[in-house]
């Protein structure tokens, strides 16, 4: 992978109106994402709403993938393709992951959906990934590693009993929507990249309830649990600063949250 593009005042502040434009698509989705719905629906509605704002949904066409964002569902770790004939079910849950370009820069979120009545099980892995992207959030600033980001959410997955999926990881992000550093989502403490101001990556910990174990379906970007045990994943971009970081795509419910400081 090639060198770390440093952003600097300008740039961050395109990065950082494309994160809040993101976090309206998934304002609008809110509401919307309940029993009965199909995910090929989801992916129109949040795709109208993209362009009208206006912005480029830049997952669609990027390394030939077809649709404006990803719908992983149940025992589906990411890269879930949205269909027809995929009905959200009472008690299901679902990633909705989605990129948007404007200006530019590309910003890239996820978030997990409980649909209907959700089982106890099911909302504390949900709950769970979602403390382990902020332990990870909670590790960048000036000085620490990408090391100590990947150990915090290990640490806090593993005690709690899940595994952390470890073919594939964070990455740096801008006019590129996969750029270096690759960041994982496990490690230790001190080992790995120093973090700088202006680098800017996601952080998406997949963590499942069995194995951390995955296969690839046959429609080539649909990735499963080995198992078939569910998933979870949770996903920011975040922006390293001076003092520590900045989460650009943090949505409107998270300001009175664990990440409110950020």
């Amino acid at each position: 992978m090639s060198e770390v593009i440093i952003k600097d005042a300008a740039q961050l502040a395109l990065m950082r109106h494309a994160g809040h434009l993101l976090a309206q698509v998934f304002a609008d989705l809110d509401a919307f994402i309940r029993p009965g719905v199909t995910t090929m629906q989801i992916n129109d509605r949040a795709e109208a709403f993209i362009r009208a704002l206006p912005a480029r949904p830049a997952s669609k066409g990027q390394y030939g993938f077809p649709y404006a964002l990803n719908t992983s569902v149940d025992p589906v770790v990411c890269h879930g393709m949205p269909k027809d004939d995929e009905v959200l079910l009472d008690g299901s849950i679902i990633n909705v992951d989605i990129t948007l370009e404007q200006g530019g820069y590309i910003a890239d979120s996820s978030k997990m959906y409980c649909v209907g009545r959700v089982n106890s099980e099911a909302l504390r892995l949900v709950d769970t990934t979602y403390q382990a992207l902020c332990k990870g959030i909670e590790q960048v600033r000036p000085g620490a590693t990408l090391g100590d980001i990947g150990h915090a959410i290990q640490r806090h997955a593993e005690a709690a009993g899940y595994s952390v999926v470890r073919e594939y990881c964070g990455h740096g992000i801008g006019k590129q929507m996969h750029e270096a550093p690759q960041v994982l989502h496990y490690g230790q403490r001190g080992m790995g990249m120093k973090l700088k101001p202006g680098m800017v990556f996601t952080i998406e910990p997949m963590l499942n309830q069995g194995s951390r174990h995955t296969r690839t379906l046959r429609d080539g970007w649909t990735v499963v649990t080995r198992d078939g045990g569910l998933s979870a994943q949770w996903e920011h971009t975040v922006a390293v600063t001076q003092s520590g970081v900045e989460i650009l795509t943090l949505r409107g419910e998270e300001r009175s949250g664990p990440l409110a400081a950020y």
